[in-house]
């Protein structure tokens, strides 16, 4: 006997089936209705409604298909259950199976006991867990947390002699609570120890009631060696005559959270046996905890292998998470360690039964399960807060998907990763289904261990986070643990101590069902690591998670961008308040703030490149000359006058003289291809343009009249210095900056004169400017930098130092020219920081930098020796619209900087 059905010799089905539904139609059907039923742990089910509205989830799930393997000699996929999730459409599948003759292909051998070899192999989950013990030896802070406490206050008439041999009846009846794991030629095995070496001794302490706290948290804050120690220890705490703490410390190499119910069951089983003086007469297991570290590798294979099935497996997670996201950006209140201590702790979270009954309903009508509908709106939680559209979290898996371990305790779990894509505004009922994708392929190639996989992808390893994912998702679904013991009242005693974090954050949910079955609400909490978050962080992080599965309950084809994630205070704060920058502008537009400077010190110099220097009142007087000039031209009001010259001083008198004429001005870089500089000269509209005899050589300006300043220069220079006059309001068109634009063509950005004055004075404290302070000037006068280049330094009173176009583009010429101009000050792109050595600019105290995303491993190398900027800005919006100074503490391995705070106005 196998254990095996034999399909064709099943008798006709007994076709009275349960009130509603359709009764089996076929044997199979019938075998299938008991399956089914023994699973979801009903009495019977109908052969026409689907498995998840009888109550299953995923875990169920996985546990079904093993007893249609087991039973039926067939496979089922996890993907086939949820395509097809009734008894009558399985039987379909089974039927469509044997007509193509692949009854049996691919089935895996039956779970059983084996033959044990003289070095007993690790299971690929216990061979994780050691590891990690070997690595706690290194990582001071670490010891417990894989550790799993448990303390059981009992009240009554304890027999402290039959608990302590219940307690060994464990050990004997479990080998994974007595067995050890030395190495072997650097190499572990499995060492199972016999009699009372494999028995935890059961320390009894007398201890006042006050003290039970922290002799709680200093037994369970206490690791395991496993190489050495039993994976388990007991204390017994006596605190009255009749009252006790008993407190359980196991480590997760022996035991999950799914053991915890099998040892309570035994313990009353073997603690009411002692009781009554007799060995407990239990049912040996039909496998231990080394038959089934056998199996695995036996049907999955070496790691190495790439024909074996786990091998396979790992071809799929490497598509699946190729090019994944490292590290995910949360919402955190403080920089990441450099190792993380572990701590942490919980905020309670719940949804009501309303919301959770509707939520019911879209799950099965995208043929989801809760818990895909919960990863869903996880997703869309992290991504409005910040994380992007590539979201990867962590869930785990039973891995008890074979009958045979049901009653046995030890470690099964491992670690998904469920990478979800939110990008193109889906509504959460698409986003769903893209989930639900994600997550039935994972579930389907569920074997490859957590730490193996990261070996094989080998992502960027920190000791401050965790690799592939940092948030962990779970929607509790293992049995629920009854302590229960003769003469005794027990009760789980909640731990006073910090949690053990070993992920940012660890949400985790439970549903709740009334008597009859009927959605009660959703509860759980969220464990948050203390290294990175305060406790009113993570608790606004569990109030908009909720808010979020309430509004997709009510509308599930809601858009993403349409659900609010803030309540009424928040987005008052954001809106408001945060956004209260108001502040009043010394003028309209920035002449009237360059010509204070003239007025006041026109001696100073303005403006230099090379040799070439102007003072204020020089500057002043080349630019009126110029106005002058262009307004003969008939530049006037918002005409549009493109400047093509040379980077220097006159790339400067002629905006200034655009301006003053009433007129905007549009930039030329004549490094641009001939074709792209003639399409911003007629897509603006300007109708003169100014430039050499070298810069406009071959450049088409049909329509615009030009103006070669090497031949024009005597006639400018004859025009009088006196102002023009024109009058250049806050809403006046300003300038013309194109950007690549998303298709690669170029597109104008029309900027109005009222945002330059307030750019010049609220960017005046970030960029350092002042009166008789040298700025540099790199950016190209193409773009928008530019404008905050001229505007924050001359209406301060500073000095522009403009670098020439050989200095641009040689690192050790552009550090030799801020040396010698003494360069205190500079706006420019990340990448430059990038190519500069500290050491070569010791003179500059501030760097604004923007364009660029910047990173903290750049930020660090430079915020330590001075005041480092990051900002941001739309040209739309005039060139910046938020800056964050660099903390100079700041470590290559942080998260990439902040853009900051809204600037003013």
């Amino acid at each position: 006997m196998n254990g095996k059905l034999d399909r064709a010799a099943l008798p006709a089905p007994d076709l009275t089936g349960p009130a509603g539904g359709r009764a089996p139609a076929t044997p199979v059907e019938e075998v299938l209705c008991g399956l089914f039923a023994e699973v979801l742990g009903l009495e019977s089910v109908s052969a026409d409604v689907s498995f998840f509205d009888f109550g299953g989830d995923s875990l169920l799930a996985m546990r079904l298909i093993a007893r249609v393997r087991a039973v039926l000699d067939t496979e089922v996929s996890i993907r086939d259950l949820f395509t097809a999730p009734t008894v009558e459409a399985i039987a379909g599948l089974l039927d469509g199976d044997d007509a193509d003759g692949r009854d049996s292909a691919g089935v895996r051998p039956s779970l059983a006991r084996r033959t044990r070899p003289e070095a007993l192999p690790l299971s690929f989950a216990q061979q994780r867990m050691w590891f990690l013990n070997r690595l706690e030896e290194t990582e001071p802070g670490t010891d417990a947390v894989y550790s799993l406490p448990l303390a059981l206050r009992m009240t009554g008439d304890l027999d402290v002699a039959a608990l302590e041999a219940a307690l060994g009846d464990l050990a004997d009846r479990h080998e994974s609570l007595r067995t050890v794991f030395p190495e072997t030629d650097g190499s572990p095995r499995q060492q199972i120890l016999e009699g009372a070496a494999g028995r935890p001794p059961l320390v009894v302490v007398e201890t006042a009631e006050r003290d039970i706290d922290g002799a709680l948290a200093a037994h369970a804050s206490r690791g395991f060696d496993v190489s050495v120690d039993l994976p388990w220890r007991i204390r017994l705490l006596v605190t009255g005559p009749s009252d006790y703490v008993l407190l359980i410390v196991a480590h997760h190499i022996a035991v999950d959270g799914w053991s915890m119910g099998v040892l309570a069951r035994d313990l009353g089983v073997a603690y009411s046996a002692r009781c009554e003086g007799r060995e407990p007469g239990w049912e040996p297991l039909p496998v231990q905890y080394a038959d089934y570290a056998l199996w695995q590798r036996e049907v999955l294979g070496e790691l190495e292998d790439p024909e074996s099935l786990v091998g396979a497996q790992l071809d799929y997670w490497r598509e699946a998470l190729a090019g994944a996201p490292e590290e995910l950006v949360l919402p955190t209140d403080r920089p990441r360690p450099a190792v993380s201590t572990f701590r942490g702790r919980r905020v309670p979270i719940r949804v009501g039964a309303d919301a959770h009954a509707r939520l019911v309903e879209v799950a099965g009508r995208g043929q989801a399960t809760m818990f895909m509908v919960v990863h869903t709106a996880m997703a869309v939680l992290l991504s409005r807060m910040g994380a992007g559209d590539d979201i990867p979290m962590g869930t785990a898996t039973a891995g008890r998907e074979h009958p045979a371990v049901d009653r046995l305790a030890g470690f099964f779990v491992n670690t998904l990763v469920l990478r979800t894509d939110v990008s193109g505004d889906p509504s959460f009922a698409e986003l769903l289904g893209r989930v639900r994708e994600t997550d039935l392929s994972a579930y389907a190639h569920q074997d490859v261990p957590f730490e193996r996989l990261v070996e094989v992808l080998n992502p960027a390893r920190s000791l401050s986070r965790n690799p592939l994912f940092q948030v962990m998702l779970a929607l509790q679904n293992v049995p629920s643990v009854q302590w229960q013991l003769p003469g005794l009242e027990v009760s789980p005693l909640p731990s006073q101590s910090d949690a053990a974090a070993r992920f940012d954050l660890s949400v985790d949910f439970a549903e709740e069902r009334s008597a009859v079955g009927q959605p009660s609400g959703l509860s759980g909490s969220i464990l948050y690591s203390t290294d990175l978050f305060d406790e009113r962080t993570v608790r606004a992080l569990a109030d908009r998670l909720v808010r979020v599965l309430e509004q997709v309950a009510v509308n599930p084809q809601i858009r993403l961008s349409e659900i609010d994630v803030l309540d009424d205070v928040e987005r008052s704060l954001v809106v408001g308040e945060w956004n209260a920058t108001g502040q009043p502008v010394a003028g309209d537009s920035f002449l009237d703030l360059f010509g204070a400077r003239v007025e006041g010190a026109p001696g100073i110099a303005a403006v230099r490149c090379g040799a070439d220097v102007l003072s204020y009142g020089e500057l002043d007087a080349r630019s009126n000359r110029l106005a002058r000039y262009l307004t003969s031209l008939g530049v006037g009001r918002e005409k549009v006058v493109g400047l093509c010259l040379l980077r220097g001083v006159d790339m400067v008198v002629a905006l200034l003289g655009v301006w003053k004429a009433g007129g905007a001005y549009v930039p030329l870089d004549p490094e641009y291809p001939a074709d792209r500089l003639a399409f911003m000269v007629a897509d603006s509209g300007a109708r003169v343009v100014l430039g050499s005899g070298s810069t406009l050589a071959g450049v088409p300006v049909d329509g615009a009249r030009v103006v070669l300043l090497d031949e024009v220069g005597e006639e400018i220079a004859s025009e009088s210095a006196e102002p023009v006059g024109a009058v250049v309001g806050p809403d006046q068109l300003a300038y013309v900056i194109y950007t690549s634009g998303s298709t690669g063509r170029p597109k104008g950005v029309a900027v109005a004169h009222g945002g330059v004055p307030n750019l010049a004075e609220v960017m005046r404290p970030i960029s350092g400017a002042g009166e008789g302070v040298v700025a540099l000037q790199f950016a190209s006068f193409s773009f928008d930098a530019s404008v905050m280049d001229i505007a924050v330094t001359l209406a301060a009173g500073g000095t522009l130092a403009i670098a020439s176009s050989e200095e641009r583009r040689e690192p050790e010429a552009l550090a030799e020219m801020i040396r010698t101009a003494g360069v205190e000050v500079a706006s420019v792109v990340p990448s430059l920081l990038g190519v500069l050595d500290p050491e070569s600019v010791p003179g500059v105290r501030n760097w604004v930098l923007g364009a660029e995303r910047l990173n903290a491993d750049l930020a660090s190398r430079w915020a330590y020796r001075a005041r480092v900027w990051n900002t941001y800005g739309p040209t739309e919006a005039t060139v910046i619209t938020t800056a964050a100074r660099m903390d100079p503490g700041i470590r290559p391995e942080d998260l990439p900087p902040s853009i900051g705070t809204p600037i003013g106005n």
